[in-house]
This record gives structure tokens, sequence and C-alpha cells, in this order.
């Protein structure tokens, strides 16, 4: 019995894989457009204004070891560093040191390795 049978048809080649059958890699589209992203918030941001550590007052700390931290730290002199302290004491807070954001952060960090207890704020 002769059977009639039509011709499967012809695959191209590559042409049941991803990507559009030219060797899966699709088609080439030109590069997209970037808009142009800067925009004017209308402020002015001052990167490199200095931060500035302070050191507050606080009941646990005994002033003569304030005046050690001072000096261990930041090699100030026993008279600068006596000053501070007092400063600490009797206003309630003192600048210690100021400078790049950095800086600052790693000087609250240390002051807050000895117990003291400090804040950083930009400077004006």
């Amino acid at each position: 019995m002769d059977r009639d049978r039509s011709p499967a048809p012809r695959r191209r080649h590559g042409s049941g894989r991803a990507g559009g059958g030219r060797g899966g890699a699709g088609a080439v589209t030109a590069p997209l457009a970037v808009p142009d992203l800067d925009i004017d918030t209308g402020t002015d941001v001052d990167l490199d204004r200095p931060w500035k550590v302070l050191v507050w007052d606080d009941p646990i700390n005994l002033m003569s070891y304030v005046a050690f931290v001072f000096r261990k730290l930041f090699g100030f002199s026993e008279e600068k560093a006596h000053r501070l302290m007092m400063q600490v004491h009797t206003e309630g807070k003192a600048v210690v040191t100021s400078g790049p954001k950095e800086k600052a952060e790693l000087d609250v960090f240390r002051l807050h390795e000895h117990g003291l207890w400090a804040t950083m704020e930009k400077d004006d």
C-alpha cells in the first residue's frame, strides 16, 4: 500500500532556538538613550564643611579621667585637656576635635570606647 506522504516542512538552521534563529544572539538594537539626570534642587551641599566632635558631661566619669582620655587620644597638653574637661563639666559639653566626617566618626568611636559620651555634628 502506497500512502500519500507529503514532505515535512523544512526547518531553517537554528530556528528552534531562542533569539530569533540567528545563533541565539537575538536582534541587534540601538543603544538606549540615557536621560540627563543633573537636576538642580536649589540647594548647595557643602561637602567640604568640617564636622565637630562634642563631648558631653556625664555623672559617671571622673574629671581627671576625662582629661586623661583627651591627652591620650588627641595628644593634648595637660593644660588644654584640663581646660576642655572643665568646659564639659561647667557648660555641659565641649568641642574637642573637628575635621572630615570620617575622622569625626573615628574620634566619636574612640571616645565611646573609653566610656565618654560623644556626638558629632556639622560645623557652622
